[in-house]
């Protein structure tokens, strides 16, 4: 592991070129060009990538194309997985895609996962805990404990572990990784940040997401290991799937996403290049934030014209 000096000192030969522009320097840049490779031989851990409409195989895509070395696809549901590395290695022959089952809230599948990526490369750089479910659907008084703290395990205990496993991992240094770095990626909600947007168990949790990316990220200063969270509002995945099939058999798709100033809804995609971007060297310093990817939904409160009073 490098010494705080040394991270500094690393950081320092980044920032100093010492070229210069008729006289002035030039601009002080920390990664590399947005034409490159943003994600060049790193290694990567996503959960909840199962889904052929979720984020996590659209962030995977993004990873893949982007260089990673090697990615870890892990979902408590596998009938995709396999699928899914045949696919992204038939467009990236070079990515090396391993193919994990195990629930993201049991710490030992946890802990092995990330040690496997140090074994097998001396590295973990990302590690996008996705995992997540919805829960009941029902009035928090109706709600039985023990489907408040299932919603909990999945979607906060899951984060919870990726940061507590990784995050030692991630300081690790070789020949290959001069210095301790990493990005650990939470998936909350829009519900997490602004009621209305999802039942008690489910919002809950999501807040859960986002303090946990803030409280971590304190607590790993000076390790150059970052934690946030992306807040996606209504995107088209397969935990989303009942409420798109609903409205496109009642003809009311195009209302979907209505609250928000785009006026539509998204798709995972949209998310994947958030994540991408906080996987990347380029999201260098930001830290501890929670990312609303919602299409303005969270900026203001939702209203409909001429019904103010």
């Amino acid at each position: 592991m490098s010494t705080p000096k040394e991270r500094v000192e690393a950081l320092g030969k980044q920032l100093q070129s010492g070229a210069t522009f008729e006289g002035m320097p030039v601009v002080k840049t920390v990664a590399g060009s947005a034409n490159e490779l943003r994600l060049d031989s790193k290694v990567v851990i996503i959960t909840g990538a199962n889904s052929i409409l979720g984020i996590g195989r659209a962030s995977a895509h993004q990873f893949a194309a982007n260089g990673a070395k090697a990615i870890y696809i892990c979902d408590y549901d596998e009938s995709n997985l396999g699928k899914h590395k045949r696919e992204i290695n038939s467009i990236y022959p070079n990515v090396h895609i391993h193919v994990r089952r195990f629930d993201a809230a049991e710490e030992k599948a946890v802990q092995e996962v990330v040690e496997d990526a140090i074994s097998k490369y001396g590295r973990l750089d990302v590690f996008f805990a996705n995992a997540g479910i919805v829960g009941p659907h029902a009035h928090f008084k109706d709600v039985s404990k023990d489907d408040f703290m299932k919603v909990m395990e999945t979607n906060v205990a899951s984060v919870f572990l990726a940061a507590k496993h990784a995050a030692p991992a991630m300081m690790k240094t070789s020949s290959d990784k001069k210095v301790s770095s990493g990005s650990i990626i939470g998936t909350a909600s829009v519900a997490g940040i602004r009621s209305n947007a999802g039942s008690t168990p489910y919002s809950a949790a999501k807040a859960g997401v986002v303090s946990l990316a803030q409280t971590c990220a304190y607590q790993l200063a000076g390790t150059n290991v970052r934690v946030n969270a992306i807040c996606p509002g209504i995107i088209e995945t397969g935990m989303t799937a009942p409420t798109f099939e609903a409205a496109r058999a009642r003809g009311t798709e195009k209302k979907i996403g209505q609250l928000n100033p785009l006026k539509r809804y998204g798709v995972a995609d949209e998310i994947a290049r958030v994540a991408l971007f906080l996987a990347s060297d380029e999201a260098s310093y930001v830290n501890g934030q929670a990312w609303a990817v919602d299409g303005g939904l969270s900026a203001g409160h939702p209203y409909v014209i001429g019904k103010l009073a």
